[in-house]
């Protein structure tokens, strides 16, 4: 009788997990974008410029679903002369590596005439982005936010609350060059730098003084709607959610709305333990959501500023305007305030201590496994190859393959890239991470580092002088495929035997994206259980078309049969599954 009863307890728990299964299955749905990706004159800071465009504009649409849906993204180059890919960052690709949109990683480029299908699950909440992944092209305007609410009823429940709605904001840079012509420069020998930006834009708006275009002015219009300031309303009184995310190129930027405290409450998808700041600073390839109150006087208008930092700013300050309903002063009014200048931009102590304020909220923090299984010491540094000056991690610089990894790996292709593995450590003992190097040349390689699935690893990302004296720059890195654990950051130069020590294992808060500040280290953790292949690179463009980045394999013998589209530049006759 008793075991009776049992199963029959067993049976009805069964029951109700298949009920909630297939109600979580009936509450999911599929988000359809149809894009066609094609050049197009644009205004975007009043100059008149090609830019890659989604249906015609830059930035392209929000895509905007709830967590658990399906995303399909249907893409139609015309570009007619150029490749496409499009990667979705932030988005960890659970089951579908191939749409995770990295040309020479995990698909081929679509083609000038071609049509490709990206599908993929959202699974988490959050705020995050997509831009193009394949040679600069980022730079040149395909790019756009995602949002994904969380589920109603589900364990990702904002631990947060706002009545007033919600603003996103798409930070980025431009430049009126080409990406081609910026491309060619850092190819040339002696280089030519691609220079600061001539402008920073808010939601893909700017303002450049035409007046520094003569005698070409009449390329540029001032008054053109195009470049116009976005202008973000609020009630009286009212808190608002604004979800910011940077697709710069190169610039890291310090964000501020002038008169209004701004409280963090998320990044990369991940809800942090609340802080309050005047301005935030952001780096290439980062989210945030911040809640600010309309609590100022509502009869004026106030900046939305956006500035350089880490690098000697040559750019003026991003601009867009935040309007009061009611107020007696029109929205698109420019506030009688000059643009908030932000913090000074070499101030590095500043911004390491907004990186160690960002840990994960109490209530949502998934601590890290106590050990890694294996550590990676990557250095940066400045180097030079056959003239040509590049980047270099551990002396290697990075290169993509013709064939990608996904596809070599999956088809038994292992002579389409370099079966040896780059170094995993450097001289960590001796390496004057203050001084120019004596021997700045290096090499090139394809290779990868191969992970035991399931493994946790360490990775120790350290900063260095580059070839000029007294020179060390911001590194935003970025992570296909992975949330890590932010584990800790530091100045100088790593010590294995000292600093793990210091390692934040409580709450440290998980990304997809972090900076290495100048001259110093930071240390992620992650756990290598999401079958592909991942790129790991500088999220600035012309520093990852210069060599600086790895890639990392796991679990290549757990991938499916791989779509057809993503092998259309190789032959995969005779290989394996």
């Amino acid at each position: 009788m008793e075991s009776s009863l049992l199963g029959a307890k067993q049976l009805l728990l069964c029951c109700l997990f298949l009920l909630w299964v297939l109600a979580a299955v009936a509450e999911a749905k599929t988000v359809h974008e149809q894009w066609e990706i094609s050049y197009q004159f644009t205004h975007s800071d009043c100059v008149r410029k090609l830019a890659v465009t989604i249906n015609g504009g830059t930035p392209g649409p929000t895509i905007r679903a709830v967590q658990g849906d399906t995303v399909v993204v249907t893409v139609k180059n015309l570009l007619m002369t150029e490749n496409v890919a499009i990667h979705w960052h932030g988005i960890r690709q659970l089951g579908t590596p191939w749409a995770d949109g990295t040309e020479g990683v995990t698909q081929c480029p679509i083609l000038p005439g071609d049509t490709f299908e990206y599908r993929f699950v959202v699974d988490r909440p959050g705020t995050y982005m997509y831009h193009a992944h394949y040679g600069m092209q980022r730079s040149a305007g395909l790019n756009g936010m995602i949002v994904v609410a969380a589920a109603p009823g589900g364990a990702d429940a904002e631990p947060f609350a706002y009545d007033g709605g919600e603003h996103d904001v798409l930070l980025n840079d431009w430049w009126h060059k080409s990406t081609y012509e910026q491309a060619a420069g850092l190819a040339a020998v002696p280089i030519v730098w691609v220079g600061e930006p001539q402008s920073l834009l808010i939601n893909g708006r700017g303002r450049y003084n035409c007046s520094a275009m003569a005698p070409d002015a009449a390329a540029c219009n001032a008054t053109h709607p195009e470049c116009a300031a976005q202008v973000f309303a609020v009630v009286p009184g009212r808190t608002y959610r604004f979800r910011i995310a940077s697709v710069t190129s190169l610039s890291a930027l310090n964000f501020e709305i002038e008169g209004h405290e701004m409280t963090v409450v998320e990044t990369d998808g991940h809800y942090v333990k609340p802080f309050v700041v005047k301005n935030l600073n952001i780096y290439s390839g980062e989210t945030y959501s911040v809640l600010i109150k309309a609590d100022q006087d509502p009869n004026r208008n106030y900046w939305l500023a956006s500035n350089v930092v880490s690098r000697k700013p040559g750019t003026p300050t991003g601009t867009a305007v935040l309007s009061y309903y009611g107020g007696r002063s029109s929205p698109r009014a420019p506030p009688p305030t000059a643009p908030p200048a932000g913090p000074a931009w070499n101030d590095s102590a500043y911004r390491i201590g907004q990186s160690l304020a960002t840990v994960a909220h109490p209530e949502h923090a998934h601590p890290p496994p106590p050990r890694a299984d294996r550590t990676i010491l990557l250095l940066n540094s400045q180097n030079k190859i056959d003239g040509r000056i590049k980047w270099a991690i551990n002396n290697v610089s990075f290169t993509l393959p013709h064939t990608p990894y996904l596809v070599a790996l999956k088809h038994g292709l292992l002579g389409d890239f370099d079966q040896r593995p780059p170094p995993e450590t450097y001289n960590h003992t001796g390496y004057d991470v203050y001084g120019v190097q004596a021997n700045p040349n290096a090499t090139t390689s394809d290779g990868l580092y191969r992970l035991a699935f399931g493994s946790v690893v360490d990775v120790v990302l350290q900063n260095a002088n580059m070839l000029a004296p007294n020179n060390s720059e911001t590194h935003p890195w970025h992570l296909h495929g992975h949330d890590f654990w932010t584990l800790g950051y530091g100045v100088g130069r790593f010590d294995p035997a000292v600093h793990p020590a210091t390692y934040n294992l409580r709450d440290p808060v998980m990304k997809n994206t972090v900076a290495v500040h100048p001259f110093g280290w930071t240390a992620l953790r992650f756990r290598a259980d999401n079958p592909g292949v991942w790129a790991f690179h500088c999220h600035i463009e012309a520093h990852f078309f210069m060599g600086m980045g790895v890639a990392f394999e796991e679990g290549i013998e757990r991938v499916g049969d791989l779509p057809e589209e993503i092998r259309r530049c190789v032959s995969t006759k005779g290989g394996g599954h």
